[in-house]
């Protein structure tokens, strides 16, 4: 049974040296509010999953956009969803922010 994932993905290395690089992808946090005060990735765009269906047009179709949340499994969900949607290049985050939190020591673990 093939088990490949119906998404792109982008591992915690990969952003932090594309941000790094100065490139500037929008980075869709799809946590909730109370974790998003706990830890994010600078530059982060707070919509909670639970808010993303009225919400998503404020995201831009054309735009490379990285989702992002807590193990990636909620980010999982949301990439898929965008690409149905149309949108361009939606990556899913790896391991979420608790692994990005492995590449960048300004990010705290929860």
């Amino acid at each position: 049974m093939d088990r490949t994932p119906y998404y792109e993905s982008i591992t915690s290395r990969e952003l932090k040296t594309k941000l790094d690089a100065g490139d500037q992808p929008e980075l869709l946090d799809v946590r909730e509010p109370w974790e998003f005060e706990l830890a994010r990735i600078e530059g982060s765009r707070l919509i909670p999953l639970s808010e993303l269906p009225d919400r998503f047009t404020e995201l831009d179709p054309a735009a490379e956009t990285v989702v992002i949340c807590h193990h990636g499994s909620r980010s999982a969900y949301v990439t898929q969803a965008l690409e149905r949607a149309g949108f361009a290049k939606v990556l899913n985050l790896e391991g979420g922010l608790d692994a990005y939190a492995d590449v960048d020591e300004s990010v705290p673990r929860y």
